[in-house]
C-alpha cells in the first residue's frame, strides 16, 4: 500500500502559504518538500564571505547582481532559496517577476553545506540535479567542515564537475572575467 503523505506533490501556492516561523527555511524539489533550520554560524560566515567576495567582483565590473537567499521558482513543485547567486542584467531582466522572485536560472548558484546526511545529499545530489535540469551555468559548493569549493559547469547541456578546490586553491568562474579568490579566504573568520 502506497502512503497518501509520501505521494503528495508540494506546489508553489502551498510553500507560500506555510505560516513563516523563524529560523525555519522552506523549498520544494520535484513537488517534495525540504525543511531547515537556521545554520551554524560556520555555516553563515562562509555564506557572507562568497557574498561579500562576489559583490565586490561585481561592483567594479558592473555586470549583474549578487544576491543572498533570493526566491528561485523553476516551476509549480520546484522553488529553492540558494544560499548566494549571481545573475548577469541580462538574465535578470529576463526572469525577475513582478513577485520580486526570480522565476527562472541565475547563471550562479552558490551553496554552503550544513551538517547532516540528508542536507548533503540535497545540496550535492538533489540540488545539483535541479540546476542541471532548469539551466543554471555554474554551480559552487562550499564545505566549510573541509574548506573546500566543488565547481560545476554547464557542459553537454548539464552541470559536470569541473574542479574540487581546497584551501590554497584559487576559484575562478568564466562566467565572471576578472574575478579570482584563494579558496581558504571563503572559511576566514577572525
Amino acid at each position: 500500500m502506497i502512503d497518501p503523505a509520501a505521494a503528495r506533490r508540494w506546489t508553489v501556492e502551498e510553500l507560500e502559504a506555510l505560516p513563516a516561523e523563524e529560523g525555519c527555511h522552506y523549498e520544494i524539489v520535484d513537488g517534495e518538500l525540504f525543511v531547515s533550520t537556521s545554520p551554524r554560524n560556520e555555516h553563515q560566515a562562509a555564506k557572507g564571505a562568497a557574498l561579500t567576495e562576489l559583490w565586490l567582483w561585481n561592483w567594479q565590473a558592473g555586470l549583474g547582481e549578487v544576491l543572498s537567499e533570493p526566491g528561485v521558482i523553476f516551476s509549480r513543485h520546484d522553488a529553492v532559496e540558494p544560499d548566494v547567486v549571481w545573475l548577469s542584467l541580462a538574465r535578470r531582466a529576463a526572469i525577475e517577476g513582478d513577485d520580486g522572485h526570480l522565476h527562472g536560472p541565475p547563471e550562479l548558484v552558490v551553496e554552503v553545506l550544513s551538517p547532516g546526511s540528508a542536507n548533503e545529499r540535497r545540496d550535492r545530489e538533489i540540488k545539483l540535479a535541479l540546476y542541471s535540469r532548469y539551466g543554471v551555468d555554474e554551480y559552487w559548493i562550499l564545505d566549510w567542515r573541509l574548506q573546500t569549493v566543488t565547481v560545476y559547469h554547464r557542459q553537454d547541456a548539464s552541470l559536470r564537475l569541473a574542479a574540487a578546490l581546497g584551501r590554497q586553491d584559487e576559484l575562478t568562474s568564466p562566467l565572471l572575467p576578472g574575478f579570482a579568490v584563494r579558496v581558504g579566504r571563503l572559511f576566514a573568520r577572525p
